[in-house]
């Protein structure tokens, strides 16, 4: 299980927090003093309190709930102050897009400098603002090359100048080698296979070093094309036999008699998505995560949004179980293979975790 030191998940990193008024815990957090009836955000400044009189709330409706009244001065009822700057950012990069914006263009646009946007926009979210934007343009190009547009069509769409810029700009965003994307596979044999599943057909693919994608839909056809598009210059070859062992894998784990795809992957990331993803990878089978707890279990607990990117990323379904991953409230987002997908492989995962306890309590 992954930990850190900065997660605010224990009391004693809680109290750690608000003994030294840290404003990274705002929002993560809140704390209540039982002699005055009042919560505080953790960076409040008033004057501290007796351990022994605190209660710490993840929520300010928790608080709340439980009788306290909001403090005067923190007001921990409203969003602080960065947080709000950092959604009034995303919201304009979100609106512009796919056009890109300088750091000059988006802090004139939230009235801030650009040093200060560039400081607390990275805090919160866990990225610069410029890889915010790539990062969305990743997520645009995927999808367009999925619904099987070309990669010059599909690289306009998503706000790339020039396929040559494009090339250049995405290296860790399509789940392959960076040299590899530049030259569409030029030299590369990846061999690949189709199967029927409960979830509809999987397209797996290989090169000689390992598993490159693992992909759902509904056509063959069209996750070939994919595929191809994405290894314009590759040499694509059927090989069932070759992969019939991965397949049985994947079967093995959507029939409920396997609990864990164990694959050789051959994947490309960037420090934040292998950290994303070993997360993910930690997330025990029948369980789930919300995207902040992911952030917090990575130590950047305001990353809520580049946790989703990353798990939005992710080329090799199973293997890296971004499934598991839910809203705070639980409710289901964000699965780049279908929502129905989703909810399927959790529902049998529950299932076939109810059985397993069944069986043991009958033993």
């Amino acid at each position: 299980m992954i930990t850190t030191d900065s997660s605010y998940s224990t009391d004693a990193e809680r109290w750690r927090a608000v003994a030294s008024h840290d404003a990274e815990a705002d929002g993560v957090f809140f704390y209540a003093v039982r002699t005055t009836g009042v919560f505080c955000r953790p960076s409040c400044a008033s004057r501290q309190p007796r351990r022994e009189n605190v209660q710490f709330f993840n929520s300010a409706d928790d608080a709340l709930a439980a009788g306290y009244r909001t403090c005067k001065r923190c007001q921990p009822g409203k969003l602080p102050r960065d947080l709000t700057l950092v959604q009034r950012a995303c919201a304009v990069l979100d609106q512009l897009a796919p056009q890109r914006l300088t750091l000059a263009e988006l802090s004139r646009a939230v009235h801030v400098s650009p040093f200060h946007l560039q400081r607390v926009f990275t805090r919160v979210v866990g990225v610069s603002p410029r890889q915010y934007q790539a990062a969305r343009r990743g997520a645009a190009l995927r999808s367009a090359l999925h619904e099987g547009r070309s990669v010059t069509g599909a690289s306009a769409d998503a706000g790339y100048t020039a396929t040559s810029r494009l090339y250049d700009a995405v290296s860790g965003e399509l789940g392959m080698n960076p040299s590899l994307f530049r030259r569409q596979g030029a030299g590369l044999i990846v061999h690949y296979t189709l199967a029927s599943t409960p979830l509809g057909l999987v397209l797996i693919a290989a090169t000689g070093k390992g598993i490159c994608q693992i992909a759902f839909g509904d056509e063959g056809d069209a996750l070939v094309d994919a595929l191809r598009i994405l290894l314009a210059q590759a040499e694509l070859r059927a090989d069932p036999v070759r992969l019939e062992p991965f397949v049985a894998q994947v079967l093995a784990y959507l029939e409920g008699s396997r609990q864990q795809v164990v694959l050789p992957l051959d994947i490309s990331a960037t420090a934040f998505q292998q950290r994303v993803w070993k997360a993910l990878q930690a997330i025990p089978y029948g369980e789930t995560r919300s995207y902040s707890e992911i952030a917090a279990a990575i130590g950047a607990p305001r990353a809520v949004r580049a946790v989703a990117s990353a798990c939005a990323a992710n080329p090799v379904a199973l293997a890296i179980p971004c499934h598991r991953v839910k809203q705070k409230s639980g409710a289901l987002a964000g699965f780049r293979w279908g929502l129905e997908r989703k909810a399927a492989l959790l529902a049998a995962e529950a299932r076939a975790t109810d059985v397993a306890v069944q069986q043991n309590d009958a033993a």
